[in-house]
């Protein structure tokens, strides 16, 4: 029989985990589970809305997700991991829809859904083609069995900065001939609110991202991850000539701009993500530093 060890790493949201926590309480037709919370620093209410539900608490203060979730790895005593994050809410079926995918076949697999991002606990719309993704392994919405995790070490703690610690571990159970499914029923809610996700935290995400980038392509200088991140010369050129860096102040302004439609906000918006992405990810391979 299945059981699931449920591994959230979370800081300071812990409105937001209460809200996933009370979803996985809705579960119908689960297996057996243990939730397993690892808190990586909090300074909020995050301890105390873990004890009002029926889950595992850790609490770990090095700013690391890699490391955070290896703790929870550790504490695991399921057959099978499922990661989650902690500002999503499950439909009632999630929980089965991994199991069932796990269930189909005999040989280990990863199991992934449809992320579908909302701007609000309440907005839940059905997946849709564009929610499909050939991710491997993203830690938002993925199950797989222990040991084989347990087998290629966790995660790598060295990644840590945002981005690609989740990837990096997917290729190593890939080359350990651990297979994927994509389940469309396996769908949840992440929650994105518009107020949260400012151009100065997406500007820090994206500096911090093509750092590791950088780490993961010096750690496996594969086709598969120069793909993967963007770090070949075709794209870095494609990326300096769509964006190129003189014209970031501009496209920062226009981002910001009250007076600037919507869509034209979007656009230069993307820009310049993608610009100071290619920038940072071009000076990090070049200088060998990502930092």
């Amino acid at each position: 029989m299945i059981k699931l060890s449920i591994i959230i790493a979370t800081k300071d949201r812990a409105a937001l985990l209460d809200g996933a926590l009370r979803s996985l309480a809705t579960q119908r037709e689960a297996p057996p589970v243990e939730i397993i919370v690892i808190d990586n620093g909090s300074t909020d209410d995050t301890r105390i809305v873990v004890a009002s539900h029926p889950a595992l608490y850790a609490y770990e203060p090095v700013p690391n997700r890699g490391l955070a979730r290896n703790r929870g790895l550790a504490m695991a005593t399921g057959s099978h991991v499922l990661f989650i994050d902690d500002d999503v809410v499950l439909p009632p079926h999630f929980l089965a829809a991994h199991v069932r995918a796990h269930a189909r076949s005999i040989f280990p697999h990863v199991v992934s859904g449809p992320i579908v991002n909302v701007p609000a606990p309440d907005v839940q719309p059905l997946p849709t083609a564009v929610n499909f993704s050939n991710a491997f392994f993203c830690t938002c919405n993925v199950s797989v069995p222990l040991a084989p995790l347990r087998a290629v070490g966790g995660f790598d703690e060295s990644f840590d900065l945002y981005g690609w610690e989740d990837t990096e571990l997917g290729v190593r159970l890939r080359n350990r001939d651990v297979g994927r499914v994509f389940a469309w029923d396996a769908y949840l809610w992440h929650i994105k609110p518009p107020t949260t996700e400012t151009l100065a935290a997406a500007l820090g995400k994206t500096i911090e991202k093509a750092r590791m980038a950088a780490r993961f392509v010096r750690k496996d200088p594969s086709r598969r991850a120069r793909l993967a991140t963007g770090a070949y010369a075709a794209n870095l050129a494609l990326g300096r000539a769509l964006g190129p860096r003189a014209l970031q102040p501009l496209l920062a302004g226009i981002a910001t701009s009250e007076r600037a439609p919507k869509i034209v906000q979007s656009i230069a918006r993307a820009r310049l993500l993608d610009s100071v992405y290619v920038d940072e990810l071009a000076r990090a391979l070049a200088d060998g530093t990502d930092r």
